[in-house]
């Protein structure tokens, strides 16, 4: 009875923390996604440092000892607690493990040079000059390996680098994903080049004819409608990179970004953010009493994010149930462009340099660089200083296309500013999208209902299925737990083959 009284004092003590800390949590959110959206340049590294010193306010807090002492009691006796609560104490000794040697002091260092590594990147952006940047992207590149170093025996029998992809996908290595991807080139680049030599050309002239940034915010708001976004409980703006920001129960917000010659360009940057957004707003209640909001992957993440932007945002069904809609709002563009035309525009397979603007089917191509060059330069084959030249011989051998700029090369995306390890996420999110769809279409009548413009059935079956365990298993147990398999790639790949292969007559 003690022991139980016990157990009872300290989970309504740690519960009573992390309430005070998601304050603070809530406070950075908000002010993250104002400087990537509307804060002025002069102010983003002042508005950072009032980010970092708030985000070192909320690990203060858990970094108590009073605070670790109770939360390893729950963990010890973990076995004793409800579902729920059990997954909260594991989560807090996780993170209690990979931080422990870090202080408050080391943490707000380590906040800070994020920050400026973000500055900077904006800048070096702007420029289009690498050499802005590069000096930032050293400092968190020896950040990353000093918070790996401090861990001392926890990351022992790991790679640095295998390191980082844990923290970001639960259980993954590079020895999964050498696989993975190799099976990924063996299969795909020479369907990338039969593609080349295929006699079907598609048309795609239409995809480049102005259109006014109002059309394109009618047409943005009018997909996240029909997707069944909460607008009561969410807001979109534009930012220069797109993205999600999930603030609270009650607040998550999309960006896009809109151009005046690329109307698909904020249509699908629109429909993924629209995806993340979903599996925010549908999140269990009961994953935010206790806390475990964040433990789902963002290879989890990623799976629905282009489950909807993908397998449904650029399918036949889709295509017809869209194609009135995007004619009524981009008249002048979509002039003399039959429904069938549109439909293989969505799925041209066009070699490019964007990553966020790059078809379906040589997106992953854009992955295996980014990883590659990342898994070298943490195995110490190259320096940072090697990666624009690095990027542009891999971009020409696996897509034929080089970047006439570091903007439109090795400064294109924003992740590396808070780290490493990140972008393979969104090849193992296809990888799990492709298998649970699979799942899905034996339940659901996924093509009838988006060609009817009803979503909810898909929904449906991603709530039930999907969302409703990703803050509670492990990656390997999620999916094994929706498609009783395990991980492979091989249902992305057999997808990519026959659809495109019919696409172009292959």
């Amino acid at each position: 009875m003690e022991q139980k009284t016990t157990l009872v004092q300290k989970l309504e003590y740690v519960k009573g923390i992390l309430a005070i800390a998601e304050k603070y949590d809530h406070a950075v959110n908000v002010l993250s996604y104002d400087q990537e959206t509307i804060c002025p340049p002069d102010a983003m590294e002042e508005q950072g440092e009032v980010w970092a010193f708030l985000n070192n306010q909320s690990y203060k807090l858990i970094k108590d000892q009073a605070f670790i002492e109770a939360a390893e009691y729950l963990y010890e006796h973990r076995g004793e607690l409800g579902e729920f609560d059990r997954v909260m104490a594991e989560q807090l000794h996780r993170n209690y493990v990979q931080t422990r040697n870090i202080t408050p002091e080391l943490q707000h260092e380590f906040m800070l040079t994020f920050n400026r590594a973000f500055v900077n990147w904006s800048k070096a952006r702007e420029a289009g000059e690498y050499s802005l940047f590069a000096p930032s992207l050293k400092e968190v590149a020896d950040t990353n390996r000093r918070m790996i170093e401090l861990r001392g025996e926890d990351a022992a029998g790991k790679t640095a680098y295998d390191t980082l992809l844990d923290d970001y996908e639960r259980g993954m290595t590079s020895e999964v994903l050498d696989e993975a991807f190799g099976a990924c080139k063996e299969r795909l680049i020479p369907l990338l080049e039969k593609i080349r030599r295929s006699p079907r050309k598609i048309r795609t002239d239409f995809l480049t004819r102005p259109v006014e940034e109002e059309q394109q915010v009618k047409m943005a708001k009018w997909l996240l409608k029909q997707m069944r976004f909460n607008f009561d409980r969410g807001a979109f703006t534009t930012s220069e990179h797109p993205f999600t920001a999930n603030m609270g129960r009650f607040d998550t917000r999309v960006t896009t970004h809109y151009y005046p010659d690329r109307f698909l360009s904020s249509m699908y940057s629109i429909i993924h953010e629209g995806g993340h957004a979903l599996f925010d707003q549908n999140q269990l209640q009961a994953n935010f009493d206790h806390f475990i909001i964040g433990g789902k992957t963002l290879g989890m993440h990623e799976s629905v994010s282009r489950f909807y932007e993908n397998r449904i945002g650029r399918s036949e069904a889709f295509a017809q149930f869209v194609y009135p809609k995007v004619c009524e709002c981009f008249p002048e563009a979509m002039e003399g462009v039959s429904q069938e035309d549109f439909y293989l525009a969505l799925n041209a397979v066009q070699p490019s340099l964007i990553r966020t603007e790059a078809d379906e089917f040589t997106y992953t191509f854009h992955i295996i660089i980014r990883y590659e060059i990342e898994k070298a330069l943490f195995a110490g084959e190259i320096k940072v200083e090697d990666i624009p030249a690095l990027w542009n011989r891999k971009y020409q051998e696996y897509l034929g296309v080089c970047p006439a700029s570091d903007r439109d090369g090795v400064l294109q995306d924003v992740h590396w500013t808070s780290g490493f390890g990140y972008f393979p996420t969104y090849a193992i999110g296809n990888f799990y999208n492709a298998m649970y769809f699979n799942r899905m279409k034996q339940e659901v009548a996924v093509e009838e209902s988006i060609r009817e413009g009803n979503f909810e059935p898909v929904n449906s079956w991603m709530i039930g299925h999907v969302f409703a365990k990703a803050d509670r298993l492990s990656p390997k147990d999620w999916i094994r737990d929706i498609t009783g398999r395990e991980f492979t790639p091989k249902d992305f790949l057999d997808y990519l083959e026959e659809k495109y292969s019919g696409i172009y007559g292959l």
